[in-house]
């Protein structure tokens, strides 16, 4: 009976597959496109939380739009064919299209807008400061000198200019999401691009001691709403809606939209395309991007800084989660009915809400107006969702051990709290640790998250180095392999205790 069940389940599955796959917008043949109004029915990609989504929305509503938190994701899905068309900066497309031959540019002439920096309602003088540093440099020819450097000409060959770090209490934290050049890019373990110049002018011209956040663009104006910067930039267009939370400066350049899709789907697909490729073997493809993505501009330090945090929150947080964890299992299984319901609530409530959810209203609401490092917001978000899980486990363990070896215990003279600690713990450990083990590499596993609240994680190198080289390969790979290095070193640890905590496994092993 159950053979034929097990049966019937794969040929649904299976019938399910093929009938999406009919279905899918990949069974409908595209030729050529030459505007968006080609598109419809088609998916195009466009970077989260820019001005982008909403004009497609509003006026290609046939269109499917596919948001993407980098510049190195929407390339590459455009490159696999996940979407056909992706919109970007115009001077950010052209820099694209030199390390991507494949592609090309359908037109440059989609959409415009005004960028400028912004800054926080509340903060008035400094918008004004800005605005009059904004007029001194486009006076004196400052901003034509950057705007060359940056626009004119190679940005990817273009030097920032030497800034001496100000010592001074006045503080100025910006934030940026480091979309890539002319705007803001890292490069050699530093930010540069125009924002990034424009800014440390600013600093210096106001004696100012400059401090840089990077996270997700989506996150930018959210952040600065809720104080957790002072400015953002990163080509940020001027639009009503931003407005309503934030005040922009005065307008310091155009953005303008390009539309990037495969030289195959532009114009005539018979005259595009005819370059020879080069075949590479294994080795030389690994040994080439091994070096543009670890060793070129010291990359490795990137992945280094991110390693180190990404450890950092998953030890403190499985530290700070296992005590409260124990703090609520006591509050679950005492017999005080208030101590009950506050262990049932915040159970509940916890294993209820979405990690990522959960490190939002943490970051942005519940500690809006406290300014210190995000990593301890993300040390308490993640330790928080991991007390839930655990105290459940701790308790299941304890109250696993028969009732009779308490009592026989205390028949033996042992108080209540040391019979718990002598008898019922160590027999509640060895059934605790395996569930426990798998919660832990959990909680590795979800600190993947934390770039939402400008916490340069494992994971936000990856992105940053992505960004840089376009490669989607040997980046993902590296972090997955240290990914699953940190959770391997962490299952040994706690298998090692494991097995001290059987006498039996203990005899086994010696």
């Amino acid at each position: 009976m159950f053979k034929k069940m097990n049966k019937s389940v794969v040929l649904a599955i299976f019938l399910s597959l093929f009938l999406l796959s009919c279905v899918s917008e990949d069974s409908i043949s595209i030729q050529r496109i030459n505007s968006l109004d080609d598109l419809n029915g088609f998916g195009v990609g466009i970077y989260e939380g820019t001005v982008h989504d909403l004009f497609l929305s509003t006026n290609y509503p046939e269109i499917h739009i596919l948001r993407y938190n980098s510049a190195a994701d929407m390339i590459l899905s455009l490159k696999t064919e996940k979407t056909y068309a992706v919109l970007l900066d115009y001077s950010s497309a052209l820099l694209l299209l030199k390390d991507n031959p494949e592609l090309g540019m359908v037109t440059d002439d989609i959409l415009s807008s005004p960028l400028g920096i912004g800054f926080n309602k509340k903060n008035l003088s400094l918008l004004s400061e800005f605005n009059d540093f904004l007029k001194v440099i486009k006076n004196t020819g400052v901003y034509d000198e950057m705007f060359t450097r940056w626009f004119v000409s190679d940005s990817e060959l273009a030097k920032m200019p030497n800034f001496e770090k100000v010592n001074t209490e006045k503080k100025l934290n910006l934030g940026v999401a480091v979309a890539d050049l002319p705007y803001v890019a890292y490069m050699n373990n530093d930010y540069v691009g125009f924002d990034i110049e424009m800014i440390k002018r600013f600093a210096k011209y106001g004696g100012y001691d400059l401090t840089i956040t990077t996270m997700e663009f989506g996150s930018l104006v959210n952040a600065l709403a809720s104080g957790k910067v002072d400015m953002i930039a990163d080509g940020i267009a001027i639009t009503k809606e931003r407005a309503k939370q934030i005040n922009f400066s005065d307008e310091y350049a155009m953005f303008k939209t390009a539309m990037l899709s495969l030289n195959k789907y532009i114009g005539d697909s018979s005259t595009v395309n005819k370059t020879n490729s080069i075949k590479l073997t294994f080795i030389s493809k690994f040994k080439d991007s091994f070096y543009q993505n670890v060793i070129n501009e010291n990359r490795y330090k990137l992945v280094i800084s991110g390693l180190k945090v990404t450890f950092l929150i998953s030890f403190f947080a499985t530290i700070f989660g296992t005590i409260l964890g124990g703090l609520i299992c006591y509050f679950k299984m005492s017999k005080s009915s208030m101590l009950n319901m506050i262990a049932k609530l915040f159970i509940s409530l916890l294993r209820g809400t979405p990690v990522l959810v959960l490190l939002m209203i943490v970051y942005y609401v519940v500690f809006a107006s406290i300014n210190i490092n995000p990593i301890y917001f993300a040390i308490f978000a993640f330790g928080l969702n991991l007390a839930a899980y655990v105290s459940e486990i701790f308790r299941t363990g304890i109250q696993g051990v028969d009732f009779g070896q308490t009592e026989a215990g205390i028949a033996l003279g042992f108080s209540k709290i040391k019979t718990f600690i002598y008898i019922v713990l160590p027999q509640a450990i060895k059934s605790i640790l395996p569930v426990y083990k798998g919660e832990i590499i959990s909680l590795v596993k979800m600190t993947s998250i934390v770039g939402y609240i400008a916490v340069e994680d494992l994971t936000k190198a990856g992105d940053i180095i992505r960004s840089r080289t376009f490669d989607a390969f040997f980046p993902l790979i590296m972090v997955a392999v240290l990914y699953f290095l940190i959770s391997w070193i962490l299952i040994f640890s706690l298998t090692y205790l494991e097995v001290i905590s059987d006498p039996k496994q203990k005899r086994k092993h010696k």
